[in-house]
């Protein structure tokens, strides 16, 4: 069987590293056929240096690279450099990359690879705000029944916010955009908090990246150490969540997840509850199911495999 190919559209933040580094661990089963950038953790230009560094860590300096918008529709960038560090990838000491960006806007090379590729066979996994997916919707709205499906991270139920009391972190960086995406129509995976949190890397789990001696597993390590300084003051928890990765694990093995279909709509009109993913978990009202929300995860089967393909880089 050919891999499944997929456009990663991520704001680089070390989990987004991590997420992007198993995708091209994992050739057999994934195509990366493109990496868009969005501001988020950081401002966009971090996030298209970040995405370069990783691919060049990861020895695919092949992987074409594409930014996108440098602000959320219509609102004030927001980003997150007091849980990612001023870089948006601190902890390891990374070269300047020598790949380049392409030339192409990401949303014109979103628009042009659905139209190109035939239907229902490129997955879109955004790892940051969905303002990237959003416009190249609005903009051709042809290509939505192109989408083999959107397997994103973003949102939360159970565990409510982390950026705000109600609001996952990219999902209230662009709540305009996420709501083009959620009434889209096109087939939609959710990852939410309520899995990531589940996700958490022990100091047992970083010891086993840093014991696979290689570059990669040591910058992982290193990464993560950074990352897991705010989680574990924040939380009070045995370590971070590894969240993005989330998203190239259920492409990998779904089974590690569990959930419900349901509906979700995304708040986009009240500042008190602003980016929150309303979640009919309990089936209360009458509108149609739009979302595979998860809530569950093997966390010892996720991490055995994330060792194990980053292994192989």
């Amino acid at each position: 069987m050919a891999p499944r190919k997929i456009i990663i559209d991520t704001d680089p933040g070390q989990d987004d590293a991590v997420a992007i580094l198993l995708a091209l661990a994992s050739p057999v089963e994934l195509d990366v056929i493109g990496i868009t950038c969005v501001a988020g953790n950081v401002p966009l230009h971090l996030t298209t240096l970040n995405a370069r560094k990783v691919c060049e860590l990861a020895g695919r300096p092949d992987i074409s690279i594409f930014a996108g918008c440098d602000r959320p529709l219509g609102r004030d960038l927001v980003t997150a450099e007091h849980v990612h560090g001023k870089t948006g990838l601190d902890g390891p000491t990374l070269p300047e990359p020598r790949m380049t960006l392409q030339a192409q806007h990401a949303i014109d090379f979103l628009i042009e690879t659905l139209r190109v590729e035939p239907p229902g066979t490129v997955t879109i996994c955004p790892l940051g705000p969905l303002t990237n997916i959003a416009m190249a919707f609005e903009k051709a709205p042809d290509i939505i029944s192109r989408v083999q499906e959107i397997v994103l991270m973003g949102g939360a139920y159970f565990e409510v916010g982390n950026i705000t009391p109600a609001a996952e972190f990219n999902i209230f960086v662009d709540p305009q955009a996420a709501h083009i995406v959620f009434r889209s129509g096109v087939p939609l995976t959710v990852v939410p908090l309520d899995v990531t949190h589940k996700a958490l890397v022990t100091k047992a789990r970083n010891d086993a990246f840093r014991a696979l001696g290689t570059p990669v597993g040591i910058a992982v390590a290193q990464m993560t150490d950074f990352f897991e300084r705010f989680d574990k003051e924040k939380y009070g928890s045995p370590g971070a969540p590894l969240h993005d990765p989330c998203v190239t694990a259920f492409l990998l093995a779904p089974h590690l997840f569990s959930g419900r279909f349901i509906n979700v709509e995304i708040e986009t009109h009240s500042e008190l509850t602003m980016g929150m993913t309303v979640a009919d978990w309990w089936r209360v009202t009458s509108r149609p199911p739009n979302t595979l929300f998860l809530n569950q995860i093997d966390a010892d089967g996720f991490f055995d495999l994330l060792t194990e393909r980053l292994a192989k880089l």
